[in-house]
C-alpha cells in the first residue's frame, strides 16, 4: 500500500483516540488527507517583542522569557490557572481555563520559553489566554520556516491538546516520511506552460514555506489544481451526457403558444425574458435533453418564462409538470398559471398532500390517458401512484430544497428522460454557478418588468421604531398591507418564539380590532392554520402579518408594501434579500425597514449597509460570497456543497476560476472524453473528482 493511503491512526503521535477526533472533526482519515489539510493563515515568527514594547493595537505577539510561578485563582466554578511570565523588561500574565494540571507538569518555572498569543490589556495589566508555548531553541519542526501556519481546530481537539501547533508537527512528520510518494497530477509540459511549481514543492511550501514567494507559488499551484479539477470534471460530465443522452424534439411552436401570446399576454416581455425563452426554445428543438438552470431575482418573471416552455411542450403533444417545495408556493403557481391560461382549453390540476382522495383519482386517470396536460404540485408528484402518459418537460422551483433522490424519481416517470428546467429566485454569484452548476446551461433574467419601483430600504436602530407606527397606519389607510418578520434561529428557538409572540401581542394593542386585523404565521402552527392565515392575508382580510421566515420564498401578494425585519443583524444577506422581495410586487412604492439593536458587529453592519445601498440580487450574492464563503450561501447551504474546497475561495479566486475553466474547456474541445495518451493524467484527475464529489448538481 502507498504510505499516503495509510490510516491516520498509524501516524506516530496519533493513535486511535486522536484518530477519531481527526476523522470526525476535520475529515482527516489518511496520511494524504493530513497533507491536504491546509492552513488558513501564516504568521511571520521572526519578530520578537519586548514586554515593555507591547501596545493594545497588536493582534498577535511573540515574546521570549521565563515563567516565574503559578497560581490557581477562583473556586470550583470559573477556576483558572495564572502564570507570571517575564523577559526582564516587564511581566505579563498567562491564563488557562482548561488542562491546568498538564500545563503545570509540562512547563517549568525558570526555563526559557517562546510565548505566542493575543494580548489583552486591562489598564496597565497584560494577559494572554491559552498561549502557544515552545521551549526556546527546541522548536519541533521537521523543516525550518519563519512563516508559521495556523490550522482550524475544533473545541474538542483543543481540549485534547490537538492544537494547531501539534497538527503542524504531525504534518511535518508526514512530509518527512511520505513527500516522495506524492505523484504529480499534471504533465511537465502543462506545468511549464502555466508556470506551476511541482505538487511536492507546493505541499512542502504550503505547510513549511521557505520564503514568502514560495508560499505564494504554493498557494497558486494548489488553488489552480483544485479549481481546474472541478471544472474538468463538470465540463466532461456535460459533454458525456450530451453525447450519450438524446432528448425529445419539440419541433414546432403551435396553437397553444401563439394563442397565449396574441390573446392572454397583456404586457410586453422584457428583453431578458425574450433572450431566455429563445435559449430554451433552442434546447427543446435540438434533439438533446435540456438541462437548464433559470436564475432570476424575485419578481423578474421566471414563472411566465416557464409557462411559455410548457406551452411549447403541449404544442408538441407532451405533458409538463411543475414541482414546488411548499403547498403555499404550489398553490400560488397553480393560481397564477390558471389565471394566465384563462379562456384556453388546457387541462391543469394541482396535487399536494392536502388534495382529496376523490380529486386524486381524477388526476391519476387524466395523467394516464394524457388528457391532463399540466400538473403542478409538491413532493406529492413523486409518489409511485403518479404516472404520466408522455411527460416531456419537468420544471422544478427552488430545486435546492429537494434531495437528489426526490428529483430523480420525478424524471424517471418518463420512458425517455424529459427536458428539465430548474428555477431559483436566489441569485447565485457567477463563480458559484460555474462551479455548483458547471455542468448545466445557465439562463439569467437580470431585468425587472417595467413599472416596478425600486424598494426603498432603510435601517433603524433601538428606540427609533416608534417612528414606524405612523408609516404603517398611513399605508394601511391607503389599503396596503404589512409583513413583520422575526428571526427563528435553532440555537435560540424558545427565545425567538417568545419574541415573536410578544411582538404579536404588542401589535394587537397598537392596531386594535375591529379597525385593524393582525395575524401570525410560524412553523409550529398546523398546516391548516398556516394556510388559513396566509389565505386571509392574500385576500386582504388581514392587514399585518407577523411571521418567521416561512414567508421567505415565493409568497406573492402585490398589495403588501412594507416589510419590517426585526433583529435584521441576525439574518444573512441572501435571506434579507429574499424577505425584501416579498414586497415591491405591485406598482406602488414599497418599503423594507431593517430593525436592529444599536450594537452591531462589523460583519452585521456591512450586511445592513449593502442592503440599504442596493436592490440588485446578484450584487448582493457576490458580496455574500465574499463575506461568508460558498458553504453558507443559501442556495447551497441546505444541500451541502457538491465538492470540498480545501484551499480555493470562490469569493476571492474568481479570476483564477474563470481562467482554469477556459483552460479545461479548450482541453476538452480537442479531446471530449480525454482518450488521447497525452491526456492520461487529466483523465485520472477527472475520474478522481467524480468519485470524491457528491453529484447533487446533476439534475438528470
Amino acid at each position: 500500500m502507498n504510505k499516503l493511503q495509510q490510516e491516520i491512526k498509524y501516524l506516530q503521535g496519533v493513535g486511535p483516540k486522536r484518530a477519531e477526533l481527526l476523522n470526525n472533526d476535520i475529515a482527516v482519515f489518511s496520511f494524504e488527507d493530513l497533507l491536504y489539510y491546509f492552513p488558513y493563515k501564516h504568521i511571520d515568527r521572526t519578530r520578537f517583542y519586548k514586554i515593555n514594547e507591547l501596545t493594545p493595537d497588536l493582534p498577535y505577539i511573540q515574546v521570549t522569557g521565563k515563567i516565574v510561578g503559578y497560581a490557581e485563582i477562583g473556586g470550583s466554578y470559573k477556576k483558572r490557572l495564572s502564570a507570571q511570565f517575564t523577559d526582564g523588561t516587564g511581566t505579563i500574565e498567562l491564563v488557562w481555563f482548561k488542562g491546568t494540571k498538564w500545563i503545570q507538569q509540562t512547563y517549568k518555572p525558570g526555563t526559557d520559553y517562546i510565548i505566542y498569543g493575543k494580548p489583552n490589556f486591562f489598564g496597565s495589566r497584560i494577559s494572554i489566554p491559552h498561549p502557544e508555548i515552545e521551549e526556546a531553541g527546541k522548536q519541533e519542526q521537521s523543516f525550518k520556516s519563519s512563516l508559521q501556519p495556523f490550522y482550524n481546530t475544533s473545541e474538542r481537539m483543543k481540549n485534547s491538546f490537538l492544537t494547531s501547533r501539534i497538527l503542524h508537527r504531525l504534518i511535518g512528520q508526514t512530509l518527512k516520511n511520505c513527500l516522495n510518494e506524492v505523484q504529480e497530477s499534471f504533465p511537465i509540459s502543462f506545468m511549464k506552460k502555466f508556470k506551476l511549481i511541482s505538487l511536492q514543492e507546493a505541499l512542502l511550501n504550503i505547510h513549511f514555506p521557505q520564503s514568502v514567494e514560495l508560499l505564494r507559488q504554493a498557494e497558486y499551484r494548489l488553488k489552480f489544481e483544485e479549481l481546474f479539477t472541478i471544472q474538468l470534471s463538470l465540463i466532461k460530465q456535460k459533454v458525456t451526457r450530451e453525447i450519450a443522452v438524446s432528448g425529445f424534439v419539440f419541433s414546432k411552436v403551435g396553437d397553444y403558444l401563439n394563442f397565449f401570446y396574441k390573446n392572454n399576454l397583456k404586457f410586453e416581455l422584457t428583453n431578458a425574458q425574450k433572450r431566455v425563452i429563445k435559449e430554451i426554445r433552442k434546447d427543446l428543438g435540438s434533439g438533446k435533453q435540456m438541462n437548464r438552470l433559470l436564475q432570476g431575482d424575485v419578481g423578474s418573471g421566471k414563472t411566465l418564462v416557464a409557462l411559455m416552455a410548457i406551452l411549447i411542450a403541449l404544442d408538441n403533444g407532451f405533458q409538463a409538470c411543475i414541482m414546488a417545495p411548499t403547498e403555499i408556493l404550489a398553490n400560488q403557481h397553480f393560481s397564477k398559471l390558471s389565471m394566465l391560461l384563462a379562456g384556453m382549453e388546457i387541462n391543469i390540476k394541482l396535487l399536494t398532500g392536502s388534495t382529496k382522495k376523490s380529486d386524486r383519482t381524477i388526476i391519476y386517470e387524466g395523467l394516464n390517458t394524457g388528457n391532463l396536460q399540466i400538473l403542478i404540485g409538491t413532493h406529492a408528484l413523486i409518489e409511485d401512484t403518479v404516472q404520466f402518459k408522455n411527460l416531456g418537460l419537468v420544471i422544478i422551483d427552488e430545486q435546492h430544497r429537494f434531495g437528489v433522490a426526490q428529483r430523480a424519481r420525478l424524471w424517471q416517470k418518463s420512458e425517455k428522460l424529459p427536458h428539465v428546467l430548474v428555477m431559483t429566485a436566489t441569485p447565485i454569484p457567477r463563480t458559484l454557478a460555474m462551479t455548483v452548476y458547471g455542468d448545466l446551461d445557465v439562463s439569467v433574467i437580470d431585468e425587472l418588468p417595467p413599472g416596478r419601483k425600486p424598494i426603498h430600504t432603510s435601517h433603524i436602530a433601538g428606540n427609533q421604531r416608534s417612528k414606524l407606527i405612523g408609516l404603517l397606519k398611513n399605508e394601511i389607510a391607503n389599503g396596503r398591507q404589512v409583513y413583520i418578520v422575526f428571526p427563528l434561529i435553532k440555537e435560540s428557538e424558545k427565545l425567538d418564539y417568545k419574541a415573536l409572540e410578544e411582538g404579536f401581542e404588542n401589535l394587537i394593542k397598537i392596531f386594535p380590532r375591529p379597525q385593524f386585523s393582525v395575524s401570525m404565521v410560524h412553523g409550529k402552527m398546523k398546516s391548516s392554520e398556516k394556510e388559513t392565515a396566509m389565505r386571509n392575508f392574500a385576500e386582504g382580510k388581514t392587514q399585518i402579518l407577523v411571521a418567521t421566515t416561512v414567508i421567505e420564498v415565493g409568497v406573492d401578494i402585490p398589495n403588501a408594501s412594507i416589510m419590517i425585519i426585526e433583529s435584521a443583524e441576525r439574518f444573512g444577506l441572501s435571506q434579507l434579500h429574499q424577505l425584501r422581495g416579498r414586497v415591491g410586487r405591485g406598482a406602488e412604492q414599497s418599503y423594507c425597514i431593517l430593525s436592529t439593536s444599536h450594537k452591531l458587529s462589523e460583519d452585521a453592519r456591512k450586511r445592513i449597509n449593502i442592503m440599504v445601498a442596493t436592490n440588485d440580487g446578484f450584487e448582493i450574492a457576490e458580496a455574500d460570497l465574499k463575506l461568508r464563503g460558498p458553504g453558507d450561501i443559501e442556495s447551497t447551504q441546505q444541500s451541502g456543497m457538491p465538492f470540498n474546497l480545501r484551499i480555493a475561495h470562490l469569493g476571492k479566486d474568481q479570476q483564477l476560476l474563470q481562467y482554469v475553466r477556459e483552460i479545461a474547456t479548450e482541453l476538452l474541445t480537442g479531446d471530449p472524453l480525454l482518450e488521447k495518451p497525452e491526456n492520461g493524467k487529466f483523465y485520472l484527475l477527472s475520474k478522481k473528482a467524480g468519485k470524491e464529489n457528491v453529484n447533487w448538481r446533476m439534475i438528470s
